[in-house]
């Protein structure tokens, strides 16, 4: 299972919030890219970079952090937030991306969102199905849709989405431990998806758990921050 460290940004800082709260924003450090060689240094591949002011702007903000970090380690980004027109995404690929995360728009606006799937190929578009209750949330969580979970995933399923990010909301960054239920129940019900967990990580031993759901990655914010789980221990475990 592919383990994928995260970075939200906000006003160019490196920050997490609960909940998707923006008022319950923490800045745990001012430079992004310290914070990506650092996860590089202990053997780290992969990096979920989200601009939550482009997720609340509904356009590519900080393309400059990304293009920082892409251009200074080799970690493999996905990156997403904001993005909304054919202009973010080619912006995104052009700052160094090598996937992106499409969340509201997939909901908001099918057409365009296939188009991309079509265009970029579906190693390098991820579907963003956030959760709350199993309904999709869209706007930087700002706001449910009434599109079920599962039956949305096998909708994407259908048009050649190979990845998807789920959150379930209510579970993220609040280190209480991820969703394993509904994570069990995607896996079941949309076959053959390669799923990343997120949200809620709290502990080590939860990571095991979550390769033998079937998870292919997983995303890890707040638990590395707090020091709940260490970057050693997951060196070791990329190792191992």
């Amino acid at each position: 299972m592919r383990i994928i460290p995260a970075i939200d940004i906000i006003d160019g800082k490196c920050v997490r919030l609960s909940k998707g709260d923006y008022n319950t924003k923490i800045i745990y450090n001012e430079n992004p890219l310290e914070v990506a060689k650092s996860f590089e240094a202990h053997g780290i591949e992969y990096l979920h970079l989200v601009d939550l002011d482009g997720a609340k702007s509904s356009k590519i903000v900080n393309y400059k952090i990304l293009e920082q970090i892409a251009s200074q380690t080799k970690l493999k980004i996905d990156f997403g937030g904001g993005l909304k027109a054919d202009s973010d995404l080619k912006i995104a690929f052009e700052s160094g991306a090598n996937q992106i995360t499409g969340g509201s728009i997939a909901v908001k606006n099918r057409a365009i969102f296939e188009k991309w799937i079509a265009e970029y190929g579906s190693d390098k578009i991820i579907l963003g199905a956030d959760a709350n209750n199993e309904k999709v949330a869209v706007s930087g969580w700002l706001e449910d849709s009434n599109e079920d979970l599962v039956p949305f995933i096998q909708e994407y399923q259908n048009k050649g989405i190979q990845y998807v990010i789920c959150t379930d909301i209510a579970k993220d960054g609040m280190l209480e431990g991820p969703s394993f239920d509904l994570y069990a129940k995607i896996l079941a019900q949309a076959k053959g998806i390669k799923l990343i967990a997120s949200g809620g990580i709290s502990t080590f031993d939860e990571l095991p758990k979550l390769a033998e759901l079937g998870c292919e990655g997983t995303i890890i914010g707040k638990a590395i921050y707090e020091g709940r789980i260490s970057l050693k221990q997951l060196e070791n475990y990329i190792i191992g």
